[in-house]
């Protein structure tokens, strides 16, 4: 589609060179704008620039497929650790509540075993009264065997 002819060359020489139109061939291009270079670019540059362009294209996507596929690496390091940390954490509990399982039954019977001492401790205080009063009474009996009483009489005496 052409676009209408402008009254002013230079706007028209200017929307041509930004690629908004052509100038008409038939215009000769105003006096004050400097004559353009008509020679186009050999094809070899045009292919050297666009494989150029075509190679740092596939570079570029190379380059996001390298670090789309480095970060889920990453994520998936991330799960396997966490995995590692919620599975220690559950064996730790688990040997958190063995171990008191464990303790309560230390407990119990440390005081089972404190129980048992108190009462052979109540046992021997009364054991070593007896054997006190025994002791006593055998020495009374030697202290009075050797007097001559005799034990009817030291009994009588006694009560």
């Amino acid at each position: 589609m052409a676009l209408p002819l402008l009254s002013d060359p230079a706007l028209e020489a200017f929307l041509s060179d930004i690629g908004f139109g052509l100038v008409p061939e038939h215009m000769p291009p105003p006096p004050d704008t400097p004559l353009q270079d008509t020679t186009t670019t050999p094809p070899e540059e045009e292919t050297s620039a666009s494989a150029s362009a075509a190679a740092d294209e596939e570079r570029r996507l190379r380059r996001k497929i390298s670090n789309r596929e480095s970060a889920r690496r990453s994520r998936a390091r991330k799960q396997r650790h966490l995995e590692e940390l919620r599975a220690r954490a559950a064996r730790l509990s688990a040997g958190n509540q063995e171990l008191a399982a464990r303790l309560r039954g230390l407990q119990a019977r440390a005081a089972l075993v404190r129980l048992t001492n108190a009462r052979l401790r109540a046992e021997a205080t009364a054991l070593g009264r007896r054997l006190a009063a025994a002791r006593r009474a055998i020495a009374l009996r030697q202290l009075y065997a050797a007097a001559g009483f005799e034990l009817q009489t030291l009994a009588s005496l006694i009560v």
